[in-house]
């Protein structure tokens, strides 16, 4: 095969692989719509380069024409999706911004002044522009990961390409004055291999962050109860000990609030599972809402709550306890009879010393089974035990 040619079905063939993996990617994750972005992306560049070699019946000029427009379209996808991945508000006026002047440069000095000199300044220094742009955008999330880290310095690598390899290589090799020669040149080939190298290095760093999201989300399913939203007890005996430990490292107070829905079982056999249902997420919803961002909350059982709320001592663990239950015993919840009560008891404890969570639920249980047992609908405390002081004092000798 002419290593021409080669050269020239190498950068399509890539992009067209790494286009119909992240559309592959994206069918099975729709709720992922950056992932189709990326294969549109990556499908428009390959297009793009294939119209540099081969002419459409139009001619020669616009088919250039045509070609930049498709690298124009692939680069602000790629853009637009690397940046909506990270969270951060696509710049759109910017990259529209950007791109309008490359190509706006690139017909003038194509149409009116003819120049495919400054016609590749105009392109090379749009798309430099559009990858500074980007890691300007994920500088602010460049320390959340390692992926983010990767693709910030790719953005700066790709802009420094851009701005500074065209400039060095066209300089040096001289005005371009036509295309005869210009795919054999330097400047071509550098294009053609850094476009490739970085692609495939972007590319690789997004499969990456795709597969992380997939194993957060696995991870995420696997730690919570589907029905109340909240930790399962898998999760928060996970979440609890770390917060205990970053607590005691902290010498924070912590308090733990147990709760369990009153007559559930009873609720369930008289209006049916979904009326239970609807039951447990009002509940899980309210709990949420009190613990706040700080706190840990999770359904750990059937009908039964828990809640590790750091910074609380056992007045103010009582009282959000008491708020949770005065809300929703005095609430209604859709699927119920009017006038159906539902109550929760509370067992609430604070963290002794070092104490783990095994103990720590071990006494707030004890209070919540004295809350049910106590005719339900109410808060327990389990109060502190001082140990035991002995005082050593000197003998006296007369």
């Amino acid at each position: 095969m002419d290593i021409g040619l080669f050269i020239a079905l190498l950068n399509p063939t890539i992009a067209l692989a790494l286009g119909a993996a992240f559309l592959v990617l994206w069918s099975y994750q729709r709720h992922r719509p950056y992932l189709a972005v990326l294969g549109a992306s990556y499908a428009a560049s390959a297009v793009g380069f294939l119209l540099q070699y081969f002419t459409l019946p139009v001619g020669m000029v616009m088919t250039k024409l045509v070609s930049n427009l498709f690298f124009t379209f692939a680069g602000c996808c790629l853009s637009g999706a690397v940046v909506a991945r990270y969270g951060r508000k696509v710049p759109y006026v910017g990259i529209a911004i950007l791109a309008a002047g490359g190509l706006g440069s690139f017909c003038w000095f194509m149409f009116v002044e003819p120049d495919l000199t400054w016609r590749i300044y105009a392109m090379n220094f749009a798309f430099g522009g559009i990858s500074l742009l980007v890691a300007a955008e994920l500088r602010t999330v460049r320390n959340n990961g390692p992926t983010e880290m990767i693709l910030f310095v790719l953005s700066l690598i790709s802009g420094v390409n851009f701005f500074i390899r065209t400039t060095i290589i066209v300089t040096m090799h001289g005005p371009f004055t036509n295309y005869d020669g210009f795919y054999g040149s330097s400047y071509w080939t550098t294009a053609l291999l850094s476009h490739a190298l970085l692609s495939l290095l972007i590319a690789l760093c997004l499969f990456t962050a795709a597969a992380l999201d997939v194993m957060k989300a696995l991870k995420t399913e696997t730690y919570t109860d589907p029905l109340s939203g909240l930790l399962n007890r898998r999760g928060f005996e996970e979440r609890a000990v770390s917060l205990l430990h970053r607590c005691a490292t902290a010498k924070f107070p912590v308090a733990l609030v147990l709760a369990d829905l009153d007559h559930f079982k009873a609720l369930n056999d008289v209006h049916g599972h979904a009326a239970g249902d609807r039951v447990i997420a009002d509940f899980a919803t309210k709990l949420r809402s009190a613990c706040g961002v700080r706190g840990v909350a999770g359904r750990i059982g059937g009908e039964e709550f828990a809640a590790l709320l750091p910074l609380s001592d056992l007045a103010s663990a009582r009282l959000l306890a008491e708020a949770v239950r005065t809300l929703y015993s005095a609430g209604s919840v859709d699927g119920l009879p009017p006038g159906t009560k539902v109550t929760a008891s509370f067992g609430v404890a604070a963290r002794t010393g070092d104490e783990g969570l095994e103990p720590l639920m071990r006494r707030a249980d004890e209070a919540l089974y004295k809350a049910k047992k106590n005719g339900r609908d109410s808060v327990r405390l389990s109060y502190e035990r001082p140990e035991a002081m002995f005082v050593h004092e000197p003998s006296k000798t007369g």
